[in-house]
């Protein structure tokens, strides 16, 4: 048979086709099937096809292409000519010219661009700008206020239309379709073999009676299965049962509707089962709060009755009765549950004689005689301490290991009776510590202070060989216990028998500064200084740790605690200067002059070359006016120590006696021998400038700047010199050449501004504080100036900018709170004088204005406790305050009054 086998795949299709459009898969073009941007290149047909059309095509008269048309695009149009050096240059004049012109009105271009940008910022500014005044209003929100803000709700659904609920539809089967059809038809045929109706095929008669027997008997399985299963302590807790039920009761009266829902829940619960304790409370408690007491009551009696043996179904009916009725209730409960402590410590709760609670408790031990808690409100009741002893020593018999008990009993003995009672205790309880603290505590209350130690030494021994023996940390506490309790040597006896347990020698020390440190966070000034005592002994030639002892001593001992801890301290550290210096210090201070001398004498044996005892010894006698001795003193440290500062001050020395002509000999020869030393040149020219030698104190300070061309100070002075006898031009000079010297110094800054504003040119101190600025951005010296050269409404705008750059400056934040003082915002501005006098103690600038706030505005103690603390500080620096101190008329003044006269002199405009 042959086949047939159409060729058609290989044939032209017909016009028009389109595959597979009779069966209706028409096509679609996506976004993948129109391939890529780019146009494709030209096939060789297309090219060959191009050329010969444009072969063919008529020739046009004129040039038509547009690019032809521009006289600027002149690429096509010299595209194919030479370019030689004569069309470079050409190229580079034209460019020139073109540059040209376009500079003849840039800076007017730019000025009028200038103009447009702020006129339109001005119009729109941005919202940056619009809230900045907000934005800083917020950093005046307390945590409170911040927390206090509402969360934002979704206010669209109020208006919201709400949507229908999706129908959804299903196709349904038609088996389904048929039986739902057939449902309500009826069979009218019989079969002969089902009988009446009521019979089965094998004879018998349907029993409705049975079958009702099976439903209840099927029902009563469920309930025991679920009574089972609230029963169940796999599946209850029976610590947290009646927490979550109080959960389910409804805490208000209103809520009927769930009081009736857990009614009618814990109802089930205790019909079904009736010895559910846990039931019965609650459903007691839920009618208690449903204000139903008396429901509660018959409730609780009935749980009572069906739980005899739940002490917490007592307990809860003894609580919702009166005390009359909860006698009668307590004793039924301790009849049937007599090893209930909780029940016995009721019963004798609610009597109000001491004779009837002694009576109940002492029952209450005959049944339960090894419960602490039932001997100790028994001893409690006790009025005669020999009663509470007896008592006590029959509990210890009964319960041999209740520690409680035995140092309750010891605390009732004699001091020989309670040392045997401890030692009973220790032989029988080997692993107790507080045993062995109380013992060292005895020995303590006997003044035995020298036990003390030996008993805890011994027991830490005892402990750690019977396995009692704790944590380093828990010693300590325990040490801080007994010192919070008056015991001071126990706890000094713990801490030197423990502080060196479990630790490294590579670590102890610094684990010992941070214990010590954080006891005196705590208060506990005895532990601390035990701590600090053992370190001494371990270390006893470290100068750090006993200036740091000292210090402590210092803020909370006494006067003859710390020089009884510096001699100790100098005699172990006879080379440390500063405990020298410290000890004579403290002994000048508390008005012992003799000793101070008695301490420098021996300090001079032990640094015959030290700078610092041979100044302390000068200072000391020219303050108690004994100048003889001073110079003395001075002339002696010129040959021994012979350092610049020793030649200083002993030219100051003769300067504030006014001696100027040993002073201006003596500073001859210290600039012979210290040629580079600022110091000396600036005294010789404020020597020279007092007695009027104008000239001659012109060539002092212009040999001085020579060598000394990095000193800030002596150009400083140089410049007000010329500015007070000359002219601000001269002045101007002498700054620009300082400036060279030494860039980026905000002093020499500060002095140009001002000087420029004693001149009133006020254009260039605002250019020179812009200067100054780029220059040293942290300087809080320069922003303070800033600051006050603005007007009063912007002033808080640029302290926030100046905030910024230098956070932590002492000249800024004193001019914050110098701006909230204006404002008569008193107490930030005392905040931001306390942090800018933590920021730095030793500018006496910040001391002086606080002093001056607090004379203004605050009381007699904040005074003094600013002449208190300055006093303490003695702050060396700032700009004002070295002008009051150095000055030759305050030599003896004492630090309190310097900071009065410094006060005085200080004015809201500087």
């Amino acid at each position: 048979m042959a086949t047939f086998n159409p060729n058609f795949l290989n044939e032209k299709p017909p016009p028009n086709y389109v595959a597979g459009i009779g069966r209706g898969a028409t096509g679609f073009t996506t976004r993948s099937d129109l391939g890529p941007a780019q146009e494709a290149l030209p096939s060789a047909d297309d090219i060959k096809n191009a050329i010969e059309k444009r072969r063919n095509a008529p020739e046009e008269a004129d040039d038509v292409d547009p690019r032809y048309q521009d006289p600027d695009n002149e690429v096509a149009l010299f595209a194919t000519a030479p370019y030689d050096k004569e069309d470079e240059e050409a190229d580079r004049i034209y460019s020139a010219v073109e540059e040209n012109l376009a500079m003849r009105r840039k800076h007017q271009r730019e000025r009028q661009e200038q103009l447009q940008r702020e006129e339109y910022e001005r119009k729109h500014p941005k919202v940056s700008q619009q809230f900045a005044d907000l934005k800083r209003g917020l950093s005046l929100l307390t945590d409170e206020d911040w927390a206090n803000i509402p969360e934002v709700g979704d206010l669209t659904r109020k208006r919201r239309k709400k949507e229908p609920r999706r129908e959804r539809f299903y196709a349904t089967s038609d088996f389904v379709l048929a039986s739902a059809r057939q449902e309500g038809q009826l069979d009218s045929t019989i079969d002969v073999n089902e009988g009446d109706g009521t019979s089965t095929p094998a004879g018998t008669k349907t029993n409705f009676v049975e079958i009702g027997a099976a439903r209840d008997k099927v029902l009563g399985i469920k309930l025991a299965q679920a009574s089972s299963s609230l029963t169940s302590p796999s599946t209850v807790d029976p610590k947290g049962y009646l927490t979550s039920l109080d959960s389910m009761i409804p805490q208000s009266g209103t809520d009927l509707g769930d009081i009736k829902k857990a009614r009618t829940l814990l109802k089930s619960v205790i019909e079904t089962n009736p010895k559910h304790a846990s039931g019965w409370v609650a459903a007691a408690r839920l009618e208690e709060v449903a204000n139903k007491p008396s429901q509660a009551r018959a409730l609780i009696l009935t749980g009572c009755k069906n739980c005899p043996k739940s002490e917490d179904v007592w307990l809860e009916a003894i609580r919702l009765h009166p005390p009359q009725e909860s006698r009668i209730i307590v004793t039924d409960a301790v009849r049937n549950l007599p090893n209930s402590i909780a029940l016995w410590l009721q019963a004798a709760k609610l009597e109000n004689q001491v004779t009837t609670k002694k009576r109940i408790l002492k029952k209450a031990l005959e049944v339960n005689s090894t419960s602490v808690r039932l001997w100790k409100e028994a001893v409690n009741l006790e009025e005669d301490p020999e009663s509470a002893r007896v008592l006590l020593a029959r509990a210890v018999e009964l319960i041999p290991m209740s520690v409680d008990l035995w140092l309750a009993l010891a605390r009732l003995e004699t001091y020989e009776n309670a040392k045997k009672v401890l030692n009973k205790a220790r032989k029988t309880i080997r692993t107790s510590y507080e045993i062995w603290i109380a013992a060292a505590r005895l020995e303590e209350q006997q003044t035995n202070v020298e036990r003390v130690e030996k008993i805890m030494a011994r027991g830490i021994s005892e402990l750690q060989q019977t396995g009692g023996m704790l944590q380093r940390n828990q010693w300590l506490q325990e040490a801080e216990k007994c010192e919070s309790e008056g015991a001071i040597f126990t706890a000094q006896a713990i801490i030197n028998t423990c502080l060196a347990i479990d630790l490294d020698e590579e670590d102890q020390y610094e684990t010992w500064m941070d214990d010590a440190q954080s006891m005196l966070s705590r208060k506990a000034i005895g532990c601390a200084r035990a701590v600090f005592a053992y370190a001494i002994r371990v270390y006893p030639d470290d100068e750090s740790l006993r200036l740091r002892a000292v210090e402590m001593e210092s803020v909370y001992g006494d006067y003859n605690t710390v020089c009884d801890l510096l001699e100790k301290a100098v005699t172990f550290c006879s080379k440390s200067e500063s405990l020298w210096l410290i000890y004579a210090k403290k002994r000048k201070d508390h008005g012992d002059v003799d000793g101070a001398r008695n301490v420098l004498g021996r300090a001079f044996e032990q640094n015959p070359n030290s700078e610092e005892i041979w100044l302390a010894a000068v200072k000391l006698e020219f303050i108690n006016h004994e100048d003889e001795r001073a110079r003395k003193l001075l002339a002696r440290a010129r040959i021994e120590a012979g350092t610049q500062r020793v030649w200083t001050k002993s030219i100051s020395m003769e300067r504030v006696l006014g001696h100027l002509d040993s002073a201006f000999q003596l500073t001859e020869e210290a600039l012979k021998l210290f040629q580079n030393h600022d110091k000396l040149w600036m005294m010789k020219g404020q020597m020279l400038e007092s007695q009027q030698k104008v000239e001659e104190t012109r060539q002092t300070y212009a040999e001085a700047v020579k060598h000394c061309p990095n000193s800030v100070n002596l150009w400083i002075l140089f410049i007000q010199f010329e500015r007070r006898n000359t002219s601000i031009v001269r002045a101007r000079v002498i700054l620009d050449r300082a400036r060279v010297k030494n860039p980026k110094n905000e002093l020499l800054w500060f002095e140009a501004i001002n000087m420029e504003e004693s001149a009133g040119n006020m254009p260039q101190v605002k250019a020179a504080l812009a200067k100054a600025l780029q220059e040293c951005p942290s300087s809080g010296l320069l922003w303070s100036k800033a600051i006050w050269l603005e007007p009063r409404a912007q002033r808080k705008t640029r302290a926030t900018d100046a905030l910024r750059k230098c956070e932590h400056n002492a000249f800024l934040l004193c001019t914050v709170a110098r701006i909230f003082w204006i404002e008569r915002k008193l107490d930030k501005a005392r905040n931001w004088f306390f942090k800018a006098i933590k920021a730095d103690q030793d500018n006496g600038d910040v001391w002086a204005w606080f002093y001056k706030f607090s004379l203004e505005v605050g009381t007699k103690e904040n005074q003094e406790e600013v002449l208190t603390n300055c006093t303490t500080a003695d702050p060396r620096h700032g700009y004002y305050w070295p002008k009051i101190t150095k000055d030759i008329g305050n030599a003896r003044k004492p630090i309190r009054e310097l900071l009065t006269i410094a006060a005085e002199s200080l004015s809201q405009n500087e």
